[in-house]
């Protein structure tokens, strides 16, 4: 009995080192952020676009990387959508027993998964070139849906297997058909984890910068065609902190608290529409 209260204490303290460890990392990074962040911020930094000298420390703002940045992810997060959500149904509904096309596909998922986002940026380069297109919005969002196709995929994959069977078999007894039961039964009830799944992989193409700086290039001018370059948040910050002025390092610190910021505000909006529709959820 002894062996056994000892044994649930070690782990019991690993789980409290474990957590503590992360809200560190976590307050560091973000002072570090504030710190060397702030003192660069102003108000022409979210609200002009670079200027003569911009990379000399000298006026305009990142306004063309912000506007990048959420066309960029959230166009790709759109586009990605309506690729996994069909094929989540069609796992969960049309092919729910377990069969060799669901076992290839979710294992195929999770390979994609853990491919890194430089390999999806070499990949979209090549097909741009096969293509004959040029450094452009369209690249970035062709290379960033191949990214964050997999994560949304999983998650929403993970929250609709949760989903009681009953739920399916009451839907068919009452006369629906496979469609209707995908969409008026399981889309309605996973809609708080599959808004999550879609807020997750925003968070993460918004944040990544290896799978674009191949295909998206990088412009001071704010994105107005799809087939022209548009500069992203985490390739401003990767330029700027490239520089041996101290001016422009800090301004690279600032465009990190915005990203951060973004990050921050996409994660309490998963939090409320998850709150919002849980409603809806029966349990």
């Amino acid at each position: 009995m002894d062996l056994r209260k000892t044994e649930e204490k070690i782990f019991k303290g690993i789980m409290i080192c474990s957590t503590c460890c992360i809200l560190a990392i976590l307050l560091i990074i973000l002072i570090t952020i504030l710190v060397k962040g702030l003192p660069a911020m102003r108000w022409s930094m979210i609200t002009q676009v670079p200027k003569g000298g911009f990379y000399l420390g000298r006026e305009g703002g990142i306004l063309n990387a912000i506007l990048g940045s959420l066309v960029l992810a959230g166009g790709a997060t759109l586009m990605t959508c309506m690729i996994s959500l069909p094929i989540v149904l069609y796992l969960n509904v049309y092919v729910r027993k377990r069969t060799w096309i669901t076992q290839i596909t979710r294992f195929s998922l999770d390979v994609l998964w853990g491919i890194p986002s430089i390999v999806y940026g070499a990949f979209g380069f090549t097909l741009m070139l096969y293509l004959g297109l040029r450094a452009s919005l369209l690249g970035g969002l062709i290379a960033m849906c191949f990214l964050i196709l997999p994560i949304m995929s999983r998650a929403m994959d993970e929250v609709v297997k949760m989903m009681p069977a009953e739920l399916l078999e009451a839907s068919y007894a009452l006369g629906a058909t496979q469609f209707e039961t995908a969409l008026k039964v399981v889309a309605r009830q996973a809609l708080p984890g599959i808004l999550t799944a879609v807020l997750i992989a925003f968070g993460r193409g918004i944040g990544d910068a290896a799978s674009v700086i191949f295909t998206a290039g990088f412009t001071d001018h704010i994105p107005t065609s799809l087939f022209r370059p548009v500069a992203t948040l985490p390739l401003a910050i990767f330029f700027q902190l490239g520089t041996p002025f101290p001016e422009v390092q800090e301004r690279a610190y600032a465009s990190a608290l915005i990203l951060t910021a973004i990050i921050f505000i996409v994660c309490i909006v998963s939090r409320l529409l998850t709150r919002r529709f849980t409603r809806n959820v029966i349990r």
